[in-house]
């Protein structure tokens, strides 16, 4: 397919997504076996396109004085992808396959057009109703923040430490253009052009062989500020598929004991092969079984509580850019709800002395800040722990983080803009001895 014909089926496919109200992936998987001649780089251009759109909606229409999938794309264009009005015009050029040439109202917009007078929730590319959330959060750099959380995000790789070094990995995965990470000790970061398909890390004898795992920095962060050590009793209240189980065990050397868990066993399928492929040994998998509390038997034993907590998923936008469309204030109640009981369960598994390392992927303040301190007020058996004091678990570069999170009493956030990773709030709180 010509890059033309490209940017009419992500025009078609986004507008697919805005009449139906459906998820990206749906839309463009339906595409795709409705149009079979599309290769492989063909769909990932056409998905990269649609997703750029969704990233910059809001800019894009505006910019382009309309809302119209076709506005929004070439919008897009010129907001994420800096074509000049000319090679949009070259793409837009009426041919087989192409998009209709430029009407002269939209030659002006992408000429002229700016967003000097759009509100924050158009500059930063969030909907409407959030705007009071984020303003709560970043104040008068909510725009920025937003529009950071809109770029596309690189593809990150944690090192697994019980196979291998980070030093040892680079050079293997230097075809890949991977390099150190800025903040985690056992990072890799891949920068993706605009267009670009992402490599098939799945297939790379250095995945197969457990050697590296796909993990956003900010995710490897949240694990290793939990402080876990080797010899400990570590429970995973939200293990989910074992990312950050998996970067618990590396930071333990394999000593110590990790139980995961999981409130949906389905969302544990995946983490058993991926324990076993990282020769993980101190992890027990305790999945649910009816109404029968599998940690009763841990009750007041463990030195740290994981809870990588169900949430609104706002810092993962850079990752799931539709999912901001989607997201509505009921399933933010819906998740604070889940928060403030896992909060709870895990209180009743923490011995004296241990902590509770409370993560989010969300950057609101109801999410984050507000369920540590709605805790400690209720257990006054739990202190929050001073943020600064936490950043120490990365050693040399704690200092230069803790300058670049934004940190409250209750916590530090990462953000895209801050760290240039996925957003991730981090509070630990500790039980009296």
């Amino acid at each position: 397919m010509t890059p033309a014909a490209r940017l009419s089926a992500a025009i078609e496919v986004f507008a697919d997504i805005e009449a139906r109200r459906r998820p990206a992936a749906d839309a463009l998987k339906d595409w795709g076996l409705s149009h079979r001649f599309a290769g492989s780089g063909d769909r990932a251009g056409i998905a990269g396109l649609v997703y750029d759109a969704l990233r910059r909606k809001a800019s894009s229409a505006w910019l382009m004085g309309e809302a119209t999938a076709r506005a929004v794309l070439i919008g897009m264009l010129r907001r994420e992808r800096g074509l000049a009005t000319a090679d949009i015009a070259a793409l837009c050029s009426g041919a087989r396959f192409a998009p209709a040439p430029l009407t002269e109202a939209e030659t002006a917009a992408l000429d002229a057009g700016t967003l000097d007078a759009a509100p924050a929730q158009v500059q930063g590319d969030y909907p409407d109703w959030l705007d009071p959330y984020l303003t709560r959060v970043f104040g008068d750099e909510r725009a920025a923040e937003g529009g950071a959380l809109a770029s596309r995000a690189p593809l990150d790789l944690r090192v697994n430490t019980l196979a291998t070094t980070r030093e040892a990995m680079l050079p293997r995965l230097s075809h890949l253009g991977a390099a150190a990470a800025r903040w985690s000790p056992e990072g890799l970061r891949i920068h993706l052009a605009a267009d670009a398909k992402s490599p098939a890390i799945h297939a790379e004898p250095t995945y197969l062989k457990g050697q590296i795992e796909i993990q956003d920095e900010g995710s490897q962060l949240a694990a290793l500020l939990s402080g876990a050590t080797p010899g400990e009793q570590v429970v995973d209240l939200c293990a989910g598929a074992g990312g950050k189980t998996l970067a618990l065990a590396a930071a333990m050397d394999n000593h110590g004991q990790i139980y995961a868990t999981d409130t949906d066993k389905r969302r544990l399928a995946a983490i058993h092969e991926r324990i076993a492929r990282a020769d993980a040994r101190n992890i027990q998998v305790r999945t649910p079984r009816g109404d029968a509390d599998v940690l009763a038997d841990l009750a007041g034993r463990a030195d740290l509580v994981l809870i990588d907590a169900p949430c609104t998923g706002t810092g993962t936008w850079r990752r799931n850019p539709d999912a901001k469309w989607r997201i509505r204030p009921g399933s933010l109640a819906e998740r604070l709800k889940e928060q403030a009981a896992a909060l709870e369960r895990a209180a009743g598994l923490v011995k004296p002395g241990g902590r509770i390392a409370y993560i989010t992927c969300s950057v609101l303040n109801e999410e984050n800040g507000g369920q540590v301190r709605a805790f400690a007020a209720g257990h006054p058996d739990f202190s929050v722990e001073k943020p600064g004091e936490v950043a120490k678990a990365l050693g040399e570069r704690a200092y230069l983080f803790s300058r670049a999170v934004l940190i409250s009493d209750d916590g530090l956030l990462m953000t895209p803009r801050r760290t240039d990773t996925d957003g991730f709030f981090v509070g630990l709180l500790r039980r009296s001895a």
